[in-house]
């Protein structure tokens, strides 16, 4: 098979069993759901504006939104005892223009707007960043990238000890042009964080999935209240982190509730 990632679809959290049919527990005692979910690649790079002509194929036409802070589901990420990601509480956004006084090069970058993928790039220094698009690593300009969205430097997320500033790079500007079956990565997270760390577990099928799984997505609805998935790969992790950066905390919350039937005083629990 190669690199290439068969178009799968996505299972909600009504298709996925449970072992405790509340979803929830104030003592956090352990992960709710346990299963290896099967993804899609996400393309965050759905967002037409980044692309000077539209494509006719192209599934999801979100529109475009200022980013909410409120509507961001925190989470942290764990490989068996270990925090491997966790999200910043009230991460300051900033405009394109703000982010060029602020960035070195070998910074990841997240540029972010509700109801869409947040899109990452690697910032290489003169202005420029690299990143992935539409299948193909490109090299832009950051103003060009941000098309007037906020961004944030973002390297303080994943908790792996980072590269040395020339090498992350090198190994974003040696990719750029690689499209297609050329590519190692689902989206431009996952190529923006290998760039940083050099893990390949941000690669497709830089891990076997088999056996027990030993990455919990913790999902943050307040200070008490939680819901734990399990996945047997990092890059399914960021998949469904995505899908929730996406869709938003609302709309996650929801999904949870319909799939544990639960009343409107349950849905009201996981906000508070």
């Amino acid at each position: 098979m190669g690199n290439q990632v068969e178009k799968l679809t996505h299972l909600n959290y009504a298709e996925v069993p449970t072992s405790d049919p509340n979803g929830f527990d104030p003592d956090d005692d352990g992960p709710r759901i346990g299963v290896s979910y099967i993804f899609s690649n996400d393309d965050d790079d759905q967002d037409e504006n980044l692309d000077r002509f539209s494509s006719e194929n192209n599934m999801v036409n979100h529109e475009e939104k200022p980013f909410d802070p409120q509507d961001q589901l925190e989470c942290a990420i764990f490989y068996r005892e270990e925090c491997v990601y966790e999200t910043s509480t009230g991460a300051e956004t900033h405009s394109a223009e703000s982010l060029l006084n602020k960035c070195r090069p070998g910074d990841l970058l997240e540029f972010v707007t509700t109801g869409q993928y947040p899109h990452w790039a690697v910032y290489v220094g003169d202005f420029q960043v690299v990143h992935l698009h539409r299948a193909e690593i490109k090299n832009n300009f950051l103003t060009d990238v941000s098309q007037g969205k906020k961004g944030r430097i973002v390297n303080g997320l994943y908790r792996y000890r980072a590269l040395p500033p020339e090498v992350i790079v090198r190994n974003a500007l040696d990719h750029v042009g690689s499209r297609d079956r050329e590519l190692y990565w689902r989206n431009s997270e996952c190529f923006a964080a290998w760039c940083r760390f050099g893990k390949r577990e941000f690669k497709i099928g830089g891990e076997i999935r088999i056996g027990k799984q030993p990455y919990r997505l913790k999902l943050l609805f307040s200070e008490k209240k939680n819901h734990v998935l399990e996945f047997q790969s990092l890059e399914d992790v960021i998949m469904e982190k995505r899908r929730n950066d996406q869709i938003g905390k609302d709309a996650v919350i929801q999904e949870l509730a319909n799939h544990l039937n639960t009343t409107s005083e349950i849905k009201e629990h996981f906000a508070n």
